[in-house]
Order: C-alpha cells, then sequence, then structure tokens
C-alpha cells in the first residue's frame, strides 16, 4: 500500500512539474494557479497612456520608445546607456504586444504601456512588411496623445546608444526637434559623396531632395506641446492614410513624416539638431576621418543604415556599442 502511494505521490509531482514546466510558460497567464499574477496582468492590460505619462513625467518630460517583443535586447542596449546620463525614469516604453508589457512591468513596474489594438508582434519587425509599416504608423498617435497630455515628448529607436545628455542640445523653445537623416549622394560621375555639415550649419529644415521632399530622420525627434508640434503630428497621421503600405509601394512613415515637416514648416518653428552630436548611421559608422574630427562631440548615435538583428548588433559590438554583454545590470531591465 506504501508503495502504491509512493508511486501515486510521485505520478502526482511529476504532472504537476509537466503543468508548470511546459503548459504554464506557454500559457503566459497562470491565473488559475496564482491569482496574485493574473491581477497583475490585469492591471497592466488596463494601464493607461496618461496614467504611465503621469508616471514617468520628470520636469514635464517623457522620453518614449515603441518595442515589440524581438526588439527586447535592443531596449535593454538603449536604457543601459540613457542610465548612464540617469534619465531612465524618465522612459516610457509603448509595448506593441502583450509580451512585451508584461516583461517590461514584470521587472520595472509602470514604465510600459500598451495602446490597444496590438500589431502583430510575428511581422512588426521585419523592414518593409505590412506589419513594420503597420508598427511604425502608429508613431504619431502615440506623440500626439502625450502632446494632448500637456507634455515634453522625445522619441528614440531602440537602436540608439547615448553617449552623452541630450538636453543641453534642445536650445530655444522651438516646436519640432530633429536630425537629418541624409548620408549620401550620388554625383554625375557615379561616386559618392558624403553629406558632412559644417559644425555651424544652418538649424533650418534643409532643401528638399529629388523626390521633392527633405529626408529627415523619424526616428529622433523632441517635440514640445504646442500649436505647432500637434499640428505636424497631424499631418503626419494624415499622410500615412493618404500613402498606406501596398505589396507594390512598400512604405513606412519617414516619408510621410517628411511630407508633414515640408506642409507645415511656414506655420510651425522647426530645429535641426546639430550633425556632430546626432549623425546618422551612414555617417558614423562609415567615416572614420569624420568620427575622429568630431571626437568628444557625439551625443546619440543611431545603427541605422543597416538591416538585420546580428548585422546591428555586430555593428554595436565592432565600435564598442553593444553594452548588454558585460553591463546588463546597469538597465532597470537587468539581464533579459
Amino acid at each position: 500500500m506504501l508503495l502504491v502511494l509512493n508511486r501515486t505521490t510521485l505520478l502526482v509531482l511529476l504532472s504537476l512539474l509537466v503543468v508548470l514546466g511546459v503548459i504554464l510558460p506557454w500559457t503566459g497567464t497562470p491565473g488559475f494557479m496564482f491569482p496574485n499574477a493574473t491581477s497583475s496582468l490585469a492591471k497592466w492590460r488596463d494601464y493607461t497612456l496618461s496614467q504611465a505619462a503621469s508616471f514617468v513625467a520628470k520636469n514635464g518630460t517623457i522620453i518614449v520608445c515603441a518595442v515589440s517583443q524581438p526588439y527586447l535586447p535592443f531596449l535593454n542596449n538603449w536604457l543601459i546607456s540613457i542610465s548612464r546620463q540617469k534619465h531612465q525614469d524618465q522612459v516610457l516604453v509603448i509595448a506593441e504586444d502583450y509580451a512585451t508589457l508584461y516583461k517590461v512591468n514584470g521587472r520595472w513596474p509602470g514604465h510600459a504601456v500598451l495602446v490597444p489594438p496590438a500589431p502583430d508582434s510575428q511581422t512588426a519587425h521585419k523592414f518593409g512588411s505590412q506589419g513594420f509599416f503597420n508598427f511604425t504608423s502608429r508613431r504619431p498617435r502615440h506623440l500626439l496623445h502625450i502632446l494632448e497630455l500637456g507634455y515634453n515628448v522625445m522619441y528614440n529607436d531602440v537602436d540608439m546608444v547615448w553617449l552623452k545628455d541630450p538636453f543641453p542640445y534642445l536650445q530655444g523653445d522651438h516646436d519640432v526637434y530633429f536630425t537629418d537623416d541624409m548620408a549620401a549622394v550620388r554625383t554625375l560621375y557615379s561616386m559618392t559623396l558624403e553629406l558632412v555639415k559644417p559644425l555651424d550649419h544652418s538649424h533650418d529644415l534643409p532643401p528638399p531632395g529629388k523626390k521633392g521632399r527633405t529626408y529627415i530622420c523619424s526616428c529622433m525627434i523632441f517635440l514640445r506641446p504646442t500649436d505647432g508640434a500637434k499640428l505636424v503630428m497631424k499631418k503626419w497621421i494624415e499622410e500615412l492614410q493618404a500613402e498606406p503600405w501596398s505589396k507594390a509601394k512598400k512604405a513606412n512613415d519617414q516619408p510621410a513624416f517628411n511630407w508633414a515637416l515640408n506642409k507645415t514648416a511656414g506655420q510651425v518653428d522647426l530645429y535641426l539638431l546639430p550633425q556632430s552630436a546626432f549623425p546618422t548611421g551612414g555617417l558614423y559608422f562609415k567615416n572614420q576621418t569624420w568620427v575622429e574630427e568630431t571626437k568628444g562631440k557625439h551625443v546619440i548615435i543611431h545603427n541605422n543604415y543597416i538591416t538585420g538583428f546580428e548585422k546591428k548588433i555586430k555593428r554595436f559590438r565592432d565600435f564598442g556599442l553593444w553594452l548588454v554583454d558585460d553591463h546588463a545590470v546597469e538597465s532597470p531591465l537587468g539581464k533579459l
């Protein structure tokens, strides 16, 4: 009898281990065994952008990124660099899937919010896909909502690294601050000429390029809660609606942002940030002469002009900017 009971007990224990180790991780919400966990998850599902903004804002300013689950390593890398500049408490992660919402708030409560409906997390990170367009096209709505709540907001893509505090560079009381994403232009002799601006370059909106619009980056923006900034966000939304994604024309959000800037330029106070402080990846990672000449002036580095997670990580590593390998403890999320 004792032997039977022991075997029965053993089978029960093994069954529990299977449930705990195999089934529960896939359910994501083990509420039937852990009611407190269910309550916590429900809390974050009901957490609003207004509540989140109020929680993280410092001196009326919020730092925002939008992240889906595949980009969590980049989020952590970005957060380490921001923590070194003592601005991590102002960060609000707009989660674009529930896995990211629960992961971030589980480790760093209150710093992530999901604005429904969430896009498909499996396709949102693939550049050129409809999922990528759906992901990025939500950005101006998020920013407009934050402006309407009365906050200043800085938006960053998470494939960026802060080397210095960017806020001293946001001089004056302009409506919208941005960076130029133009890296190179073809000459008549099929040679590539780097578009390096002088250190004292103009802070006006650059002239339009060959497509009739500018090439401003939509990945690093600072906005004040003014009528002008709100106008740009509303125009950005309109431009995205006017040119939706299609298989024939795989649009993204940046051309629409540029059209919005170009079409509202006479009504809005715009400010181009210094190239030496906010270089495009097409300049910083490809022109070492320029990097040496501007050494000590770099503030935020953007790992663009390259696609693919592994390629981006390798380039960050090659330049000593992939921080999560050795400095994960510096992130509010710890080691993911």
